[in-house]
């Protein structure tokens, strides 16, 4: 392949996204700064980003006394589309993980 810009080769490279283990393929030009993506590589990795769970590292709060909590990043809030004041159930499954289940 040719770059549109200077008619120099394209170099074929494989370019790592984070949170995606499938690499895009980049065709980048060796002398000017051109690049563009392989679509069907790109489209790979934008779905297996889309299919990645949310996942947020927070900070454990004391609330009061022998309570602690933790805030709710307004991304999960949205991504679960919960508001103030509703239920949910929270269960503790083994010693390193926390399931919170929304009431239908």
């Amino acid at each position: 392949m040719k770059c549109p810009k200077c008619n120099s080769n394209l170099r074929k490279v494989e370019v790592s996204v984070e949170g995606a283990k499938n690499k895009a393929v980049s065709y980048q030009c060796t002398k000017c700064d051109y690049f563009e993506f392989e679509q069907k590589s790109s489209r790979k990795v934008i779905e297996e980003l889309r299919e990645a769970p949310l996942k947020i590292k927070q900070k454990i709060i004391k609330l009061s006394q022998d309570r602690l909590g933790i805030y709710l990043n307004s991304n999960v809030v949205r991504s679960l589309g919960i508001k103030k004041g509703e239920d949910i159930y929270v269960s503790v499954p083994d010693k390193k993980h926390i399931l919170l289940e929304l009431k239908d």
